[in-house]
């Protein structure tokens, strides 16, 4: 079962999100039951950090990033269009990514996304945070995988 992540449904993109993001798919799913919209509400608290952790690996557009996540997780989780360009918005506007328009020989000009140095700062930091907060979790739930 995918998980969509829809923080921002209802028009926090600011109406970028058509613009820039063309060709992504919006896959919001309703009944994605009781743990779906769960895990949804644990990941969202984490998408930012999710995107810089795949421009960490490199450059990259609006779609390829979509693409990414949905990939490392495995179908089970997709990113709402609309979440995914707050989030950009949110990271450049905190200085953690630059924006940069490529310079496509062929098709429809796309705006790529780097990481800068204030970014992989941060994203080192959330790895950590949330690695001793998934200790703290397994341990009073008493999950720990054996």
């Amino acid at each position: 079962m995918a998980v969509n992540s829809n923080a921002d449904a209802h028009g926090a993109d600011g109406g970028n999100a058509g613009r820039a993001g063309a060709g992504i798919p919006d896959t919001a799913r309703d009944g994605a039951g009781a743990s779906g919209a769960f895990a949804a509400d644990l990941l969202r608290g984490h998408t930012d950090t999710i995107v810089l952790g795949v421009l960490r690996r490199g450059d990259n557009y609006g779609y390829e990033i979509h693409k990414a996540i949905r990939e490392a997780a495995g179908g089970e989780y997709e990113i709402k269009e609309a979440t995914l360009y707050a989030s950009f918005r949110r990271l450049t506007k905190d200085g953690l990514i630059e924006p940069y328009w490529g310079d496509e020989t062929q098709g429809g000009r796309r705006k790529y996304y780097r990481i800068t140095d204030a970014g992989r700062a941060v994203y080192t930091s959330n790895v950590a945070a949330w690695i001793a907060t998934r200790r703290i979790i397994d341990s009073l739930l008493d999950a720990k995988e054996r």
